[in-house]
């Protein structure tokens, strides 16, 4: 499973996120990390329902992956 990155999107409450790490498990995924300074979290989630999160007006959602400086 590929792993994306869920944040809230600014003025969304807790509850959004707590409902989206519920969706993520309901769903067949996992969450694998969860970010201290922003609110949101890592997970591995099936391809085919990212589109369930990423169509949550709170959310931000992006694929996981390395960031690299020249």
């Amino acid at each position: 499973m590929p792993q994306i990155n869920v944040s809230l999107k600014d003025g969304a409450s807790a509850d959004q996120l707590d409902a989206a790490k519920k969706q993520v498990t309901d769903q067949g995924g996992k969450i694998v990390n969860e970010f201290k300074l922003i609110k949101g979290f890592t997970a591995s989630f099936p391809d085919d329902k990212v589109h369930t999160l990423q169509s949550n007006e709170h959310l931000n959602v992006e694929n996981d992956g390395q960031v690299k400086t020249q």
